[in-house]
């Protein structure tokens, strides 16, 4: 059983295994506040020396002048469920997708993340319903962590919804030896947040599930009863089942200014996808970090109609990017950023130490002796980057 998480410190317990020594010189180090040209070594997976100068000491690989990241940390993917689910009621075997899931995010430079999981079903006869599965695959993961067969770190984030039957029940089950670094406050409730507009809704339901217009609208009537039925409840219950976890609390599609506000009485660490100027504005005045999805920024618009990231990173208020459903996508709107603001590491700081920082990770998330050795190596090509290397605590994995 995996040690209780400290999230002043979070273990690096099960990633043990995994760690390895290397020097990478001559390379453009991107560090918190500079980029300088140096080399950085990584000793029992942890950095131990970064120096400056072009010299390349003796079996040390040269960059032949490629940046050097630290690591991408993921705090929100629908990655793991889309392997879970590779097509609607398409059940694939739970070890091979986890170890799919892993894989590729190691292949896109994301060494640590925090792997969604909905906590919270609806049981109906009719195709809006879905049932449970979180703590199942928690303990496939956990175990395949143990074993150390994972490429990067992995936390478990529960998202957890609030218009839903069983929330309460299936967070129950969780433990804080679970590795459970964030709870998601998560409201579908129709007419708000991110579905105030109906048709957004209709879209994403009917080709997930194949809805009609009769079933789509008995799915609504639901969805509006379950919220009337159990969402005070529920909100509390997974405050109170956050605080006893020890997990970081984020809240979800924040729209307005009074929806920030109680975001901030009830302790959350960050948004995620606010879905408005208003709302994002209501962060930084109340100090909540914004985050946004790296498909919104690099496409140059939200696909739900929302504001887009690239408004909000212009305006200075967007501190962390998520990949959400497309993992590539990370590392991408970092540099795509680096054009918005003319600073690469102000935008690199966004999928590394912001986000770090945001899940209360202190031992990752920035090129620094005595942090783990989680590194990128990246060349550019048109302006977009090239992952020609991952290193997870040292040893290769990309």
């Amino acid at each position: 059983m995996n040690s209780p998480i400290d999230h002043t410190n979070l273990p690096n317990s099960g990633d043990a295994a995994q760690v390895s020594d290397i020097c990478l010189a001559n390379a453009k180090l991107v560090l918190s506040d500079q980029v300088v040209r140096g080399s950085i070594t990584v000793e029992s997976g942890v950095i131990t020396e970064i120096t400056e100068g072009g010299d390349i000491p003796s079996g040390a690989i040269d960059c032949e002048g490629d940046y050097v990241l630290p690591g991408l940390v993921e705090l929100h993917t629908d990655n793991l469920e889309r392997h879970l689910e590779p097509r609607p009621d398409v059940d694939w075997p739970h070890l091979p997708a986890l170890l799919a899931h892993d894989a590729e995010l190691a292949s896109t430079g994301i060494t640590t993340v925090f792997d969604a999981l909905r906590v919270g079903s609806i049981h109906t006869s009719g195709k809006g319903g879905y049932g449970e599965y979180a703590r199942t695959v928690a303990d496939e993961l956990l175990a395949a962590r143990a074993q150390g067969v994972f490429k990067i770190s992995h936390f478990i984030h529960l998202r957890a919804e609030i218009c839903s039957q069983t929330l309460l029940e299936e967070l129950a089950r969780f433990s804080p030896e679970d590795r459970v670094g964030i709870v998601s406050l998560m409201d579908h409730t129709p007419y708000q947040r991110q579905f105030r507009d109906l048709s957004a809704l209709k879209t994403y339901v009917a080709k997930k599930r194949g809805m009609n217009d009769e079933e789509f609208k008995a799915h609504v009537a639901n969805l509006l009863n379950l919220q009337n039925q159990f969402g005070a409840k529920h909100e509390a219950g997974a405050l109170a089942e956050a605080k006893r976890l020890g997990a970081v609390l984020a809240s979800h599609d924040d729209t307005t200014a009074e929806h920030v506000a109680t975001s901030s009485e009830n302790g959350v660490n960050f948004a995620e996808f606010p879905t408005t100027v208003e709302a994002a504005e209501a962060c930084k005045e109340h100090g909540i970090a914004v985050m946004m999805g790296a498909p919104n920024l690099i496409r140059g618009g939200s696909h739900s109609g929302n504001v887009a990231a690239i408004e909000l990173a212009s305006a200075g208020l967007l501190d962390i990017v998520s990949s959400d459903y497309v993992p590539a996508g990370l590392l991408l709107s970092a540099f795509e950023l680096a054009k918005v603001w003319g600073n690469l590491c102000r935008a690199v700081s966004t999928v590394t130490r912001n986000p770090a920082k945001a899940a209360k990770l202190t031992d990752r998330g920035a090129l620094e002796t005595g942090l783990r050795g989680d590194l990128l190596r990246v060349r550019t090509f048109d302006d977009k980057p090239i992952l020609r290397g991952v290193w997870s605590q040292g040893r290769q994995v990309g």
